[in-house]
C-alpha cells in the first residue's frame, strides 16, 4: 500500500471493528457531523438499524442510480455493506449486488450484516477501486459513497468504471468535492484530520477526468456542506452505446432481435420476422444502424423504410427500432434513436414516424425522450393473435430540416 492508502486502511478498519463489536462506528470528521454525514441520508430505509448505523458515507447514491431488477450494480469502497445489501433488494431475485473494499475488517462486517438481513443476492470482494477485480462490461451500475474523493489516483479510478460498465451502463454516485478556491495549503491542513478532504477534486475537475475516462452525459450537482469549501456531491455519467451502419453480416442478429421482439406481442402486428431479403427490400439503405456491445454483437438495430413513392412525401420515413432483450433499460434505444435522428436529418429528411400500441409505454417514454409526439391513435385498426388492437401515432418533426 501507499502511505495514503495505509491512512485511509487503517481508519476504516478501526470503524470496522467497532462495529463489529457493537459500538459507535464514528464519522469521518469528528463531532458535529450528524446532520451532514453517515446514516441520515437512509431515513426509511428497509434494514435493521444496527446496519444503517455503520454508514460512513455523504450522502445515498440509492437515490441517483435509478436500480432496475436484473440488473448487475457494483459498489466502490462497499465499507459495511448498506448500499450492497439496499441495491440487491432493489435489483431483486434476478439481479446482482457486488461490493468492492481493500479492508478485511470491513468485508466481514459487510457479510454478517447481509447474513442478519436476509440478503442473498449480494456478495463482497477484496480489491482497490484503481484495479477492480471484475471483468470488463460486467456490470451496469456503478455506485459509491464518498470514497472515490479517498483515492490517490482517480484517473486509474474513472478508467476502471468505464472499463467495467457494460455499454450503456451508468454512474451513480455521491462524493466530497471542493470549492474552487479551496487552496494547496487548506487541503494539506485537512488531509491530516480527514482524509478524503484533501484529496477532493473541484466540479470542474470531477467532470473532466469522466470525459477523459470515456463517460459522457456527466452531471456533477453539489447537495449539502460537509465543511468549510467542501461540499456532497451527486455526480452521474453513462458509458456510450457503439452504433455504426448496419451490413449483411448484421442480418441474423438483427433478425433474432426483431423475432424476440415480435415475441413479446407488443411490438408489432407481425409475429414471424421475415427472410434477410424481404427485410433488407424493404428497408432505406442510408438509414441503417446497429448498437455493438464490446465484443462486436448487436444488441440493438434501428432502421428506416419510405412512407410513398411521391416525391411530396420524400422527406418523410417510417421507423423501426429493436433492442436486444438482454441490453433494455441500458440507454441502447436512446442512442440507436439519436444516431437515427442524425442520419436522417443529414439526408434532409424532416419527419420520422410510427405507430406504437398503446400498452408498449417503455417504448412511448424512449420516443418522449427523443422529441416525438404523439399525434393521435388509430382506434381497432387491425387484429393482433386474434384481439383488435389500438395503435398510438408518433412523429418527430425536425427543428433543422424543412422548418
Amino acid at each position: 500500500m501507499n502511505p495514503d492508502r495505509d491512512a485511509v486502511h487503517d481508519r476504516y478498519a478501526t470503524a470496522a471493528r467497532r462495529a463489529l463489536a457493537g459500538e459507535n462506528t464514528g464519522l469521518l470528521a469528528g463531532e458535529g457531523d450528524a446532520e451532514r454525514l453517515g446514516a441520515v441520508h437512509y431515513a426509511g430505509a428497509e434494514l435493521p438499524v444496527e446496519v444503517t448505523a455503520t454508514s460512513l458515507g455523504c450522502g445515498n447514491p440509492l437515490a441517483v442510480a435509478e436500480l432496475k431488477p436484473g440488473e448487475t450494480v457494483l459498489d466502490l469502497g462497499s465499507g459495511g455493506g448498506l448500499d450492497v445489501l439496499l441495491s440487491a433488494r432493489r435489483v431483486g431475485p434476478g439481479g446482482r449486488a457486488i461490493g468492492l473494499d481493500m479492508t478485511d475488517d470491513m468485508l466481514t462486517l459487510a457479510r454478517r450484516n447481509a447474513e442478519q438481513a436476509g440478503v442473498t443476492n449480494a456478495e463482497f470482494l477484496k480489491g482497490t477501486i484503481e484495479q477492480i477485480p471484475l471483468p470488463d462490461a460486467s456490470v451496469d451500475v456503478v455506485i459509491s459513497n464518498c470514497v472515490i474523493a479517498l483515492s490517490s489516483d482517480k484517473p486509474a479510478v474513472f478508467g476502471e468504471i468505464a472499463r467495467v460498465l457494460r455499454p450503456g451502463g451508468r454512474l451513480g454516485i455521491t462524493d466530497i468535492l471542493a470549492d474552487d478556491s479551496l487552496t494547496d495549503a487548506e487541503r494539506a491542513a485537512r488531509a491530516g484530520a480527514v482524509e478524503c478532504l484533501g484529496g477532493a477534486l473541484t466540479a470542474d475537475r470531477y467532470r473532466t477526468l469522466l470525459h477523459d475516462a470515456g463517460l459522457s452525459g456527466v452531471d456533477v450537482q453539489l447537495t449539502h456542506e460537509t465543511g468549510d469549501k467542501l461540499h456532497s456531491a451527486i455526480i452521474r455519467a453513462t458509458k456510450p452505446v457503439r452504433v455504426v451502419a448496419m451490413t449483411d453480416n448484421h442480418a441474423d442478429q438483427v433478425l433474432a432481435i426483431y423475432q424476440a421482439g415480435l415475441d413479446t406481442g407488443q411490438a408489432s402486428f407481425e409475429t414471424t420476422a421475415p427472410a434477410w431479403e424481404a427485410w433488407d427490400a424493404a428497408h432505406l439503405p442510408e438509414h441503417r444502424l446497429v448498437a455493438l456491445d464490446p465484443a462486436g454483437r448487436v444488441i440493438g438495430w434501428a432502421a428506416a423504410s419510405a412512407v410513398s413513392s411521391r416525391c411530396v412525401y420524400a422527406g418523410v420515413v417510417e421507423h423501426s427500432v429493436y433492442v436486444d432483450p438482454a441490453a433494455q433499460g441500458r440507454g441502447v434505444g436512446q442512442a440507436l434513436l439519436a444516431a437515427l435522428i442524425d442520419s436522417t436529418e443529414d439526408a434532409g429528411i424532416w419527419t420520422i414516424q410510427s405507430g406504437v400500441f398503446p400498452e408498449n409505454t417503455a417504448s412511448r417514454e424512449l420516443h418522449r425522450r427523443a422529441g416525438f409526439r404523439e399525434i393521435g391513435v388509430r382506434e381497432r385498426v387491425g387484429q393482433h393473435h386474434g384481439v383488435w388492437r389500438d395503435v398510438v401515432m408518433i412523429e418527430r418533426r425536425s427543428s433543422r430540416v424543412g422548418s
